[in-house]
């Protein structure tokens, strides 16, 4: 059990992901009789800003800013106040997300810009580390490298089906 809680929160860009999906389905199944493209869409979308970027950029910023030591060493790195950097501009990301579970297209592309930049930027750092320390601690390859480059992908598409669907009613 140990190991798996370990797992949960070291790789909580794929946790908090997870729960949001299961925030959703479990909110379709609940109005299944009532379902619309634009519902669906507005569904996973509200929950994903939450969970997979309101919450899991909260969690990071609390791991970089109180639990910076730790934080370092997932990444392979020597602490350094620069974590108090990461961690606060996480928490501004965190706010957003946070903000963005209403339905506000400038809100969401201000946070599908930005996070992505910060996240394909981290992805380029963490390949760099791999290709030229060979840095394959837990969170500068694996699971974070991946959400690095997903994240901000499964950001657009959401973005675009909610713009595309937005002129059709929620029931």
């Amino acid at each position: 059990m140990e190991k798996f809680i370990h797992y949960i929160l070291s790789n909580f860009t794929l946790t908090f992901f997870v729960i949001g999906l299961l925030f959703s389905f479990f909110t379709l199944y609940r109005n299944k009789n009532n379902l619309s493209e634009r519902f669906v869409v507005e569904t996973f979308f509200k929950y994903y800003c939450f969970w997979a970027h309101g919450v899991s950029w909260t969690y990071n910023a609390i791991m970089h800013t109180v639990f910076h030591e730790t934080a370092a060493k997932f990444i392979g790195w020597e602490d350094s106040p620069f974590q108090l950097e990461v961690g606060y501009a996480s928490l501004g990301f965190g706010i957003v997300g946070l903000l963005c579970v209403k339905n506000n297209f400038g809100l969401r592309l201000g946070l599908a810009i930005s996070t992505s930049a910060f996240l394909w930027g981290a992805a380029g750092g963490h390949i760099y580390e791999i290709i030229e320390k060979q840095n394959y601690a837990p969170g500068n390859a694996g699971v974070m490298l991946w959400s690095d480059i997903l994240i901000p992908i499964i950001t657009f598409v959401l973005l675009y089906l909610s713009h595309k669907t937005s002129k059709q009613t929620i029931k």
